[in-house]
């Protein structure tokens, strides 16, 4: 991939819309975003990072119940589904894709409310967002461990002065229907409520063919929430948020013939049932700064489970084969994790006020102590009960961290940021195994800014960012091969956004090189067993350096009273700078899993009248790896080189194109919304293995995809009252 072109043209085209003088008397400007989830609120014109704000218009527009069906529009973002929902998204080309055996540690954060839910992102539900905030790039300051490539902060609507309230109800294919509501208003004249609850059904787009069942793959979701804003003294505020998830969903996707329709007898589950609370107090009574208190606390039950040979006892009788030479190859297991997951924060920050800047009154400033528990408990049952094991997995976090803010001058500012945290985890496996872990970890940024004019602002940066060592549970390993140190992630960044035409139109861009050190990469190697069946042996290590760098713009433009166009491009290069496999082989300029060469969104509004609204886009993605694993070895010979085992396409993705579309009846107080995804019906997967799994061919090593959302489409209605 060449920026150089892409870099240009659109240089050429931020200075051709820039030089037209077009004035809009009567348009709409193009809407202020302001992001929250920084230490301060700003606008997000004037924000020196590159971000994406996913707002409540957009969430309608494209009826996204959950994130992963809205997450396309933010370039260089992806998501990983081995599970029933996207609990994994990855940023700029880093991130996890799957959880199993091991513990993880998250390199792209997840925090709804104040409350983390980061590594357990599977109930990312829409209803009632106000929006949803995607940083790329590490957050070493705000945000610490877990944000390595970046952060979603997804804020919920808060509760209103006035009472209001929505109702939504749904509508589509695969049987699926949702109803939601949401309330809110003054409970007296210093409490204000918000109570919002939606649950949402679906068999889900997976055939079960041997059992003769639609619905094994099903989804059934209930989410409720309540939050109060309290005016508890002229100097105090308190807002609280309580939420509660039931994710009872099933899980069946895998399929020996790499369809939409499985063979499995013993359908397997994905669900999640999680209480959580956060409390945020402000007091403002102090003369030289502003004294903010947030807590949070998040208990979550998980059960994911599947069935392991993604078929049924019989499959390799004689009388169902073509080959007899096969015939009884076939396995019959299950394999199950629970785990109980229990999260909580505290967090002390001191921010300056008028009265207390620094240098001058130049400067303001942050700074901040955070304390974090993360315990989960583990209970693996397998078919096979010598795999069967229980672990506990417990980690402490202290953080102290700070930023200065200076307003060098009228136009230049500059932002320093500085976070030390310590981390120290314990586990212990029911077979004796045992690690003890501490890490202490720094990261931060530097920030220059230029505010150019009222509409044009300039930023470069420097970001470290960092993610926690951890351990790896399986006894085959070597004792070298056990646990594993952090990884250090430095972005530079060089960004520009400008509002145009009036304020009808606006261009944020972003370039970066990401310098990355002792990646956590992960290897595997695939075991076979006596009884046919195969075994992934999956472990982490410091195994190599790398980069990734790439280009981000975003833009949009109200080109007059009825139209309305926007789209974002993503372009990004990785590569392993030093990758040496387990088994000795080299991945050296290999490029990295799961980081497609480019993404975009493009779209259009179309409003011919006050009634009306017709929305059509398009989203694209490139092809990309599965797997940073490209070396197999199932027969016991020298391993070889998968790329010469099987053709280069059928160990990556396959780009594609997806078409989205709603036509919108709206009125005063209600609107009824016609809404289609994937218009054409494109099949693509976001998940793929290469391993032996098929006793019908003997156990041949091959490609396998879990595909993603075909055509869905459906009807929803919005009243607000």
């Amino acid at each position: 991939m060449t920026f150089t072109k892409s870099t240009i043209a659109l240089t050429i085209s931020t200075a051709l819309i820039t030089s037209l003088n077009v004035q809009a008397d009567d348009k709409e400007h193009i809407e202020v975003i302001t992001v929250s989830s920084d230490f301060r609120q700003q606008n997000l014109l004037k924000t020196p990072a590159s971000l994406s704000v996913l707002t409540e218009n957009e969430i309608k527009q494209r009826n996204a119940q959950h994130l992963e069906e809205l997450i396309a529009v933010s370039p260089n973002v992806n998501f990983a589904s081995g599970s029933q929902r996207a609990r994994y998204y990855q940023i700029r080309g880093i991130g996890e894709r799957a959880q199993f055996k091991e513990p993880i540690n998250p390199s792209v954060g997840m925090i709804v409310d104040g409350i983390d839910f980061t590594g357990i992102g599977s109930i990312a539900n829409l209803f009632d967002v106000q929006q949803a905030e995607v940083f790329r790039g590490p957050q070493g300051t705000r945000f610490g461990a877990n944000a390595l490539a970046g952060m979603i902060n997804i804020t919920t609507n808060a509760p209103t002065e006035d009472f209001e309230g929505a109702i939504k109800v749904d509508a589509g294919n695969y049987d699926s229907y949702g109803l939601g509501l949401a309330l809110s208003g003054p409970a007296t004249d210093t409490v204000n409520y918000r109570l919002a609850a939606n649950q949402f059904k679906s068999d889900g787009f997976i055939n079960n063919t041997y059992l003769d069942k639609e619905n094994t793959n099903n989804r059934d979701e209930t989410t409720a929430r309540g939050k109060l804003s309290i005016e508890a003294s002229e100097d105090l505020t308190i807002d609280l948020a309580a939420f509660y998830f039931d994710f009872n969903n099933g899980y069946d996707a895998f399929s020996l013939d790499k369809t939409r329709k499985t063979l499995s007898d013993q359908p397997g589950v994905d669900s999640q049932k999680t209480s959580a609370f956060s409390a945020n107090f402000t007091y403002q009574g102090f003369d030289a700064f502003t004294l903010k208190a947030l807590i949070s606390s998040a208990d979550s039950d998980l059960v994911y489970g599947y069935d392991e040979d993604w078929s049924y006892v019989g499959i390799s009788d004689p009388a169902n084969i073509k080959n007899q030479d096969y015939a009884y190859y076939e396995y019959s297991s299950q394999d199950y994790y629970f785990r109980d997951k229990s999260t909580q924060t505290l967090e002390l920050r001191a921010l300056s006020n008028d009265n207390s800047k620094l240098f001058n009154h130049s400067t303001d400033w942050v700074v901040g102590l955070y304390v974090k528990t993360d315990d989960e408990d583990l209970q693996r049952q397998y078919t096979n009960p010598e795999k069967s094991f229980s672990s506990n997995f417990d980690t402490r976090s202290i953080a102290a961290y700070g930023q200065l803010d200076s307003q060098v001058n009228e136009q230049w500012s500059l932002n320093i940021g500085l976070r030390v945290e310590q981390r120290s985890a314990d586990y212990v496996k029911s077979d004796g195994f045992t690690d003890n872990l501490y890490d202490t970890m720094v990261g931060g940024k530097l920030v220059l800014s230029y505010q150019q004019n009222d509409s044009s602002f300039w930023y470069g940066s420097i970001n470290r960012g960092y993610k926690a060592g951890g351990v790896n549970t399986d006894g085959s390993l070597p004792n070298e091969l056990r646990s594993f140190d952090p990884e250090y992630l430095t972005n530079y960044e060089l960004g520009y956004k400008v509002s145009l035409l009036n304020n009808d139109a606006y261009i944020r861009t972003a370039i970066f090189y990401m310098d990355r050190t002792d990646m956590q990469v992960k290897s595997s190697k695939t075991t076979a067993n006596d009884d046919h069946s195969t075994e992934f042996v999956e472990y982490l290590g410091n195994a190599a350096s790398g980069k990734n760098y790439g280009l981000e713009v975003e833009a949009a433009w109200q080109l007059n009273d009825t139209i309305n166009a926007y789209g974002s491009l993503g372009l990004l290069e990785t590569e392993f700078n030093d990758f040496i496999t387990a088994d000795g082989l080299s991945l050296s300029g290999e490029e990295q899993s799961h980081a497609p060469n480019y993404q975009f969104s493009i779209g259009v509004n179309y409003q011919p009248t006050d009634a009306w609204l017709f929305n059509l886009s398009l989203d694209g993605k490139d092809e990309f790896y599965f797997s940073d694993t490209r070396y197999y070895d199932y027969d016991g010979n020298d391993s070889v080189e998968l790329a010469e085992a099987i053709p280069e396409r059928d160990i990556k993705s396959k780009s594609m194109v997806l078409v989205n579309a709603s036509i919108s009846y709206l009125a005063d107080d209600w609107q009824v919304k016609l809404w289609g995804r994937n218009l054409t019906d494109k099949n693509y997967a976001n998940r793929g293995f290469y391993f032996p799994n098929d006793p019908r061919d003997g156990y041949v090593p091959k490609q396998y995809t879990l595909l993603s959302e075909p055509l869905v489409f459906g009807v929803t209605v919005d009243y607000q009252f």
